[in-house]
């Protein structure tokens, strides 16, 4: 089950937030890294004010009543890049790893491509790690090309994103 995140679930959004994070990438940054990253981007203030941002919204998925990860999207002027004209950002999408595996990570993927469709976007994008060719595979079954590249803070190290993007119609 995906649900909308609720600006009372925020503590909640943060926690899952920053363990799906340092599940991801704590192999390549140090602590100190993580630790300014995640007050930086995952702090309760700056993720209330997202929840409130009528041009972005955040879904949890659910596995057996469990919360197992979560999605953020953008349009308009919550996205993180303004390259493409009627663009969709799925900014984040991260599943917890004790639920990796099962599919979530493209249920959630999925759901996002729908919401952009339905909502008559002309492209859909994401920015995904340079080295993450797990992921830039994944993305690349669904059609999604590189298109641009922009750098990516986890607190003073800087590592490079891959922009790609997909045409909708």
């Amino acid at each position: 089950m995906i649900r909308k995140v609720e600006k009372a679930d925020v503590e909640v959004l943060a926690k899952i937030a920053k363990q799906t994070f340092r599940e991801t990438f704590a192999h390549d940054n140090t602590e100190e890294q993580l630790q300014e990253y995640f007050e930086k981007t995952y702090s309760l203030r700056v993720l209330s004010t997202e929840l409130e941002n009528p041009d972005s919204e955040t879904y949890f998925i659910m596995h057996e009543e469990e919360i197992a990860g979560f999605l953020k999207v953008n349009w308009g002027s919550a996205q993180t890049e303004r390259k493409l004209e009627d663009a969709f950002e799925i900014q984040r999408l991260y599943v917890l790893q004790k639920f990796q595996g099962f599919g979530l990570g493209k249920q959630l993927f999925e759901f996002a491509l729908e919401l952009a469709t339905k909502n008559s976007f002309s492209w859909a994008w994401l920015g995904v790690w340079e080295h993450n060719t797990k992921a830039q595979a994944f993305y690349n079954r669904y059609g999604f090309e590189k298109f641009s590249q922009h750098s990516f803070m986890v607190g003073q190290k800087v590592d490079t994103d891959w922009l790609l993007k997909k045409k909708l119609r």
